[in-house]
């Protein structure tokens, strides 16, 4: 009767429980639902010249107007890239994991470059290279006079970019699947007289399949709501037309926010449809049989001598194209304004200006005088709107990371605490709903909805000066969401229910056995989550533009501007040097994550003992050879 009575109370912990799950559907209803209702029910009720709602209105005019041209110029990006981020993909794949190329631990960092800079870093380091005024575009324009200096810009400059920049994926997903073949299957059919490329067709690639059409899912959905690429290398793609459109006004343009919310819907059924195709693709359950014993995949020799050849050709081209924008960025970024204004390297223009200091700049005025504007050549870390925009974009992208990860152990936690109910589904279908939705419409639906005084956020304009700020959070946390969710919801499968029950008979509460069993057991997983959802808000472009303001202006934003403001006027006459070490300053910062996450964090217990073993070896050896160990010896005799 006791603990009946003790069960039914209201105690502390039921009011806590009460007051997390009305909080938590107040979140999912404001910050999700809601939001993407309004921008639905805006195409359906626009009101024409007399003030009559017209619920086709906006239909008629997609099929009148330019619509559909940015609709399938989205899908032609996205079936493009489908092809050639797949071929080269596979290929940089096969070149370091499967066939036996000389230098393939070189030629596989040259590859994964695109881990540690990506979005508009990305997007303006091609820039620096191809574009009318960049580096080989200058050399080619004076070896070739005619040349069209022009050339890279539209589909064809994005379709290149993107290539590139996408296969990062495939180094991260496809290569974790290759390693994992089974050595023995491969062996099997060698043996039974099968040729090396029947063995990779008929026996690799089948294992490859599964991962394959995940990538490609992805690929599509990347090119269909690409952003960064066609914005600055000009291509009129859908997100770039939302977020125009969505800066307009009805005096402008026939209603512009109405098309921008029909342009977002289209996004979201495709979204949805590619989702729903992938889910029931994963259904099916692709699995393949291998022995018992697993063996280690050995890389495959390539016995032609033509072919072998031919391989380390197309290897080391590939090699070449993914490591020379790195490369000129990273030399260019330590070189003064002249070098860089003409796109020559100087043996004497070494400098730490575009990071560090300010100089003077002279210049010619129209009528013919020098003027001097001091301090006008400024680097990132001496320039106001540089340094503004790395501080706002490193503590929202810190805060969004960090709050969406509490807020995925919560729910996982409550999810395997409910197992098998349906509550704790539902709660998992809420956290995996970004995932049906492009980022640009949750972005705009946010902007629109938010955009006035608002009576469920208590009467608060969230669009409206410092408040976009706190706008700019939730989505980060929005999208970050369903990535989270699939990352630690693995992790807590790792927790052995006998710990939980022995923190229970000793008397634990469910809040201590969570904070001194569970958390510390997923702890190692949730810190890389934050790592890797920090890593990717910090350089988050596509969210920037929509809620762009001079109050949300980002880190990616700043490099935009930098690039189109340069020299007007006399001023940001260093945007090119500024950008270079923009550029050098996010590879490191994402180089170092990506080195903590999958560098020291990857390692098990053993790796770490033996490279502390190693360590001390070391030591020891430099000790001896200084003759410092004699006397410590000594010492420690006396």
């Amino acid at each position: 009767m006791q603990r009946t009575a003790k069960k039914g109370g209201l105690g502390l912990g039921y009011i806590w429980k009460v007051f997390g799950i009305a909080l938590f559907v107040y979140l999912f209803l404001g910050f999700m639902v809601l939001p993407c209702l309004n921008t639905l029910t805006q195409v359906f009720t626009v009101k024409d010249a007399a003030g009559n709602i017209d619920p086709l209105a906006v239909i008629r005019f997609f099929f009148a107007g330019n619509m559909p041209s940015f609709v399938w110029n989205s899908l032609k990006l996205a079936l493009c890239l489908v092809v050639t981020v797949n071929v080269v993909g596979i290929s940089i794949v096969l070149l370091t994991e499967y066939f036996d190329i000389k230098g393939a631990k070189i030629l596989r960092l040259g590859y994964m470059t695109t881990l540690i800079y990506s979005g508009v870093a990305l997007v303006t380091g091609y820039q620096f290279l191809y574009d009318s005024n960049g580096i080989l575009t200058t050399w080619l324009s004076g070896m070739f006079p005619g040349m069209d200096k022009y050339w890279f810009s539209g589909f064809g400059a994005v379709l290149f970019t993107m290539t590139f920049a996408c296969t990062s994926n495939h180094m991260l997903f496809l290569r974790n699947a290759i390693r994992g073949i089974d050595y023995n299957t491969v062996e099997a059919a060698r043996n039974m007289g099968a040729k090396p490329f029947k063995v990779l067709m008929k026996v690799v690639m089948p294992t490859l399949l599964p991962t394959l059409f995940s990538l490609t899912v992805m690929t599509f959905i990347t090119g269909l709501c690409a952003m960064s690429a066609p914005t600055l290398l000009g291509y009129d793609s859908i997100n770039p037309e939302i977020v125009r459109l969505a800066g307009s006004s009805v005096a402008d343009e026939a209603f512009p926010q109405a098309r921008a919310a029909l342009l977002s819907i289209i996004l979201a059924m495709f979204t949805i449809l590619l989702l729903t195709v992938l889910s029931n693709y994963e259904r099916k359950g692709h699995y393949l049989s291998v022995s018992k014993t697993k063996a280690k995949l050995v890389k495959q020799k390539i016995n032609s001598p033509v072919w072998n050849v031919l391989a380390h050709i197309y290897a080391y081209v590939l090699f070449v194209v993914y490591m020379t924008p790195v490369v000129m960025i990273v030399l260019f970024a330590f070189q003064n304004y002249g070098a860089i204004r003409s796109k020559m390297l100087d043996p004497n223009g070494w400098t730490l200006v575009n990071f560090f200091g300010s100089e003077d700049y002279q210049f010619m005025t129209s009528r013919g005088k020098l003027k001097l504007r001091e301090n006008a050549i400024s680097g990132v870390f001496a320039n106001a709107d540089t340094i503004g925009g790395i501080r706002l974009s490193f503590i929202l992208s810190a805060i969004a990371a960090a709050i969406a990860c509490v807020i995925v152990v919560i729910v996982v936690n409550y999810i395997f605490k409910n197992k098998g109910k349906k509550r704790a589904v539902a709660a998992e279908y809420c956290m995996l709903f970004p995932w049906l939705l492009p980022t640009i419409l949750i972005c705009y639906s946010y902007r629109i909805f938010f955009n006035s005084d608002v009576w469920y956020v208590f009467g608060q304009n969230l669009y409206m000066r410092e408040n976009v700020r706190f706008l700019i959070v939730m989505a980060y946390v929005v999208v970050k969401l369903p990535f989270s969710l699939r990352m630690i919801k693995a992790a807590f499968y790792a927790i052995d229910e006998e710990l939980e029950d022995a923190a229970r008979n000793l008397g634990a509460s469910n809040l201590v056995t969570f904070l001194r069993v569970k958390l510390p057991i997923v702890l190692p997983s949730v810190l890389a989550v934050f790592a890797l959802n920090f890593n990717a808000l910090f350089t988050e472009y596509d969210m920037s533009a929509t809620f762009h303001s001079s109050y949300g202006k980002s880190y990616a934003m700043v490099i935009q501007n930098m690039c189109a403001e340069e020299g007007r006027d006399g001023y940001n006459v260093n945007a090119s040097g500024r950008r270079c070490a923009s550029t050098v300053f996010i590879m490191l910062v994402s180089g170092l994550i990506l080195y903590l996450v999958y560098g020291v964090g990857a390692r098990d217990l053993g790796e770490r003992l033996e490279i502390r073993k190693k360590r001390k070896a070391r030591i020891a050896k430099v000790k001896a050879k200084l003759g410092l160990g004699k006397k410590e010896a000594q010492k420690q005799t006396a």
